[in-house]
């Protein structure tokens, strides 16, 4: 998968999960967020477009350079908390997409001459 769309599907799955829970907690319906979740939905839009990984872009969930202010970090874990279970039945083919990207990132970071990759970033972040 070309990184463009590996960035368009990760972007997609995060605002499925964006949508379930606005919609439960905030009552949104449709296309709509409210105001709060459409400033997270930016912000993790932000982060993944500008990722210090580039194109070897791994899963957040599963990355050893944590990226996220405190708040926002506290807030997309208590939404995917909560949207995560509901993604199996909504949008399974995403969940699916997601849980093989998360292995491959763990698999990634596991391998010796990348963890050398990420001791330079994590330096010069």
């Amino acid at each position: 998968m070309s990184h463009d769309r590996h960035i368009t599907n990760e972007k997609q799955t995060v605002a499925k999960m964006v949508y379930i829970y606005c919609h439960a907690h905030h009552g949104t319906k449709g296309k709509t967020l409210c105001n709060d979740c459409k400033a997270l939905l930016e912000y993790v839009f932000f982060k993944t477009d500008n990722c210090v990984f580039g194109t070897n872009k791994p899963a957040c969930q599963a990355c050893p350079v944590h990226c996220y202010s405190k708040a926002n970090k506290e807030k997309i874990k208590e939404v995917m908390r909560f949207a995560g279970p509901r993604m199996l039945f909504k949008h399974p083919v995403d969940t699916l997409r997601h849980f093989i990207n998360l292995h491959k990132t763990k698999r990634k970071f596991k391998n010796k001459s990348f963890q050398s990759v990420v001791t330079k970033i994590k330096k010069s972040y």
